[in-house]
């Protein structure tokens, strides 16, 4: 490959902006708490107990804090390595942005949006822009022009009929999938080509596999107040703040790990990475953790881990959760290509592309167009550079994985070598951006995987939670946090962290 100059890396650095809060070291803690797992929600977890006046210890098994909110380096390029965005539907992620002086940092996505593509057998001509009126995909009004041009007028005239169709006993059931309810109110097509390609990015999983009650929490409430689908999900989109559904930060979601981390070396938070928690257990009214040969002891204890993590350490102490533990959530592969070519300056397919499912000629589930959805990306790499991250691995339906096993024997795409993606990575880019794409034209690229990272929100989750949550509540001076419970998204990490937290503070204050 020929030589190429690499690129400079955009400023990254934290400026206090309006609402900034400064940190203060508390003279002398009342409380002691030990926080095991520095991902997202470890961060928040430690850094809102130090600021009630905790003597807090967190401690990472991994080389850095940040987990899935983290970044990679990539021609020279600092870029986000998971999260890249926040839902802007709640002011969970706001809020702690602007007290950790990164409001004037938040930018809006190009309001282009993304595109669909389907099947077919042109693949050029089965794609087009994303429909906006809908929830997870499902539209508002399944006769709109843009929907009938996805899913066809059979399909339209099928979905239709939702508006007429008695509601029956799906709202009453104790829990269904995803799947299940659109399938039963707007038929397959609607799944397929619509609500398929839009969870698989989001959540990379099959709707199938979704507890509804989960991943669109009110909306089988709304089925059976307004009587169809589409009129719930009209009222749920009517009910929506106004404005972009999501926003990032310029320089990249990472400066929000950085920033928390900031905050707990001035709070005198002691931060432990490369250490592995062996063992928890109660002492007296407190807590010993285990781990790298010493023991820690403390008031409080937050697991802040992977679900099957939290569920191992703490079985011996809350064994009622082991009939909770969850199953590991799907791996995903993430390809990170930074490429010279002009002819995307054109942004053909917006800031993105979302892959149905059945579309032969493409092995990645999404494409983001990274320079072309944020402008600061933009501005840094300029003219004819730019920045695509294409994604793998999504969970399948039990029936949806014994047909793909029995198909191909081939490695999932989180067990492929670099070298395979980042081939197949050009390989989908050229097609769902109709524009040739080479090794030639690449400046750099990246392989991140996360394995289990994201959690499998299976039917029955919302039962599990609570079962979780119910067992956790009756220990003293114990919270679990984390995605396997909060759900997908950094909203909903740092609203159920913060209110968790901010719990067991006031129970442990009150004694």
């Amino acid at each position: 490959m020929p030589h190429r100059p690499v690129l400079p890396h955009f400023p990254v650095t934290r400026k206090p902006g309006p609402g900034a809060e400064p940190a203060a070291v508390p003279a002398v803690p009342a409380h002691s708490a030990v926080v095991v797992g520095g991902g997202i929600s470890g961060l928040i977890a430690a850094r809102d107990l130090a600021r009630r006046g905790f003597a807090v210890t967190l401690l990472e098994a991994g080389a850095s804090v940040g987990g899935c909110v983290g970044t990679h380096s990539v021609a020279g390029l600092t870029l986000d390595s998971g999260a890249e965005s926040f839902a802007t539907r709640s002011r969970a992620v706001p809020d702690l942005i602007g007290e950790l002086g990164l409001s004037d940092a938040v930018v809006q996505p190009n309001r282009v949006g993304a595109w669909l593509q389907l099947s077919g057998e042109d693949t050029a001509a089965a794609a087009q822009p994303m429909p906006q009126s809908g929830l997870l995909g499902i539209p508002a009004d399944p006769r709109a022009p843009e929907i009938v041009r996805a899913i066809g007028r059979a399909g339209a005239a099928r979905a239709a009929l939702d508006r007429i169709l008695p509601v029956g006993a799906l709202a009453r059931k104790e829990s269904a999938s995803l799947g299940e309810v659109v399938r039963a109110r707007m038929g397959d097509a609607v799944l397929r080509r619509l609500v398929a390609p839009v969870v698989g990015g989001v959540y990379s999983s099959d709707p199938d596999v979704l507890d509804v009650d989960s991943v669109a929490p009110g909306l089988r409430a709304a089925i059976a107040k307004h009587g169809s689908l589409s009129a719930a999900v009209a009222s749920m989109r009517a009910a929506a703040p106004a404005g972009s559904a999501v926003a990032g930060l310029a320089g990249g979601m990472g400066r929000l790990s950085s920033a928390l981390e900031e905050d707990l070396a001035a709070l005198g938070v002691k931060v432990d990475t490369g250490v592995t928690v062996e063992a928890v257990e109660r002492d007296g009214d407190g807590w010993i953790v285990s781990a790298a040969g010493r023991t820690l002891s403390a008031h409080a204890l937050v697991m802040a881990t992977d679900g099957p993590t939290a569920v191992d350490l703490l079985a011996g102490t809350v064994p009622e959760l082991a009939a909770a533990r969850p199953g590991p959530g799907p791996g995903v592969a993430l390809v990170t290509l930074v490429v010279d070519q002009p002819d995307l300056d054109a942004h053909p397919r917006g800031t993105g592309v979302l892959v149905a499912e059945d579309v032969e000629a493409v092995e990645a589930k999404a494409l983001t167009h990274a320079t072309a959805k944020w402008q600061w990306l933009a501005d840094s790499t300029g003219p004819g550079t730019h920045v695509l991250r294409l994604s793998y691995g999504r969970a399948l339906s039990a029936a949806a994985a014994a047909a793909a096993q029995a198909a191909q024997a081939a490695p999932g795409p989180v067990d492929r070598e670099d070298a395979d993606l980042f081939a197949q990575a050009l390989t989908d880019a050229s097609v769902l951006l109709q524009v040739p794409l080479g090794v030639d034209d690449v400046v750099g690229w990246d392989v991140v995987r996360w394995v289990g990272a994201l959690p499998s929100a299976a039917v029955g989750h919302r039962d599990r939670v609570a079962a979780v949550r119910t067992a956790v509540d009756a220990v003293p001076g114990l919270e679990v946090v984390g995605a396997w419970l909060a759900g997908t998204g950094l909203a909903a990490v740092t609203a159920d962290t913060r209110a968790r937290v901010a719990g067991l503070a006031e129970q442990l204050e009150g004694l």
